[in-house]
């Protein structure tokens, strides 16, 4: 069994080629001539956006948590920059522009892994097809609870993510570099659905490029019991309480 998981790790936990989806053209808008000299100017607009990936470019805290609330409960992973620089941005990015929401766990397998991080919307696929990243060193095991970037060869990193079920030693040299680990909540991973198997063409499960190609519709109407991500959000830190001052004892009293 074990030789048959190490067998189909590259060929399951890559990055299917995505197809461009087209973008409509850049809206127009007419501006008001301004009748008073006392008008404020407006609050410049973030240009970042799930379409432009180039544009989502925060560097990601030392550490940080990401609590992922779905249809079975919530998990949260914590996230240290060092282990993995590159990965960790790039998941900190995802996150706190809310790429995983309503995306599905659409590869789960007992024991090995749960595979993520296919938008729910083709015209987010589309626009992340050549947004890709360059390797990290492995400088962690990929152990149960880990979370590493799913990669189709060197430096094709873009959005696939899994969370190792058991202890997967193997995948170390083959480049999976882990950057997080779920800290609470690994019994909610445990219980993401699984029946559905291995994905097409090994198995019966999703076909990734139909996801990508038809998003969160064809996961309804083909496989209805997969669970998915409801929101996925960076925790903030917890604020610091400010210790209270010594109060002075009373001198005691001086006796005879």
């Amino acid at each position: 069994m074990r030789k048959q998981i190490i067998s189909t790790v590259i060929a399951a936990l890559t990055l299917v080629p995505l197809v461009a989806v087209g973008q409509a053209g850049p809206a127009t808008a007419t501006t008001k001539k301004t009748t008073s000299s006392t008008a404020h100017p407006t609050t410049p607009r973030s240009t970042a956006s799930l379409l432009n990936p180039a544009s989502l470019k925060l560097q990601a805290p030392a550490v940080f948590e990401a609590r992922l609330t779905t249809t079975k409960g919530d998990f949260v992973i914590q996230v240290t920059r060092a282990w993995a620089p590159r990965g960790a941005d790039r998941f900190y990015n995802l996150v706190k522009y809310h790429f995983f929401d309503g995306s599905a766990f659409f590869r789960v397998i007992d024991g090995f892994v749960v595979q993520f991080g296919i938008s729910a919307r083709p015209d987010v696929s589309g626009a992340w097809e050549n947004a890709k990243i360059l390797d990290d060193p492995v400088t962690q095991s990929n152990t149960r609870g880990m979370l590493t970037f799913a990669t189709s060869g060197p430096n094709t990193r873009t959005t696939q993510m899994f969370i190792s079920l058991g202890d997967n030693p193997n995948l170390d040299g083959m480049g999976f570099s882990p950057l997080g680990k779920v800290t609470s909540g690994m019994d909610v991973v445990d219980k993401l659905y699984k029946d559905y198997g291995e994905g097409q063409p090994n198995g019966n499960g999703p076909d990734q490029n139909r996801i990508q190609h038809e998003g969160k519709a064809y996961l309804e109407k083909s496989y209805p019991l997969l669970d998915t991500i409801k929101t996925a959000v960076v925790v903030p830190p917890a604020a610091a309480v400010p210790s209270k001052p010594a109060v002075p004892s009373k001198p005691a009293a001086v006796t005879k």
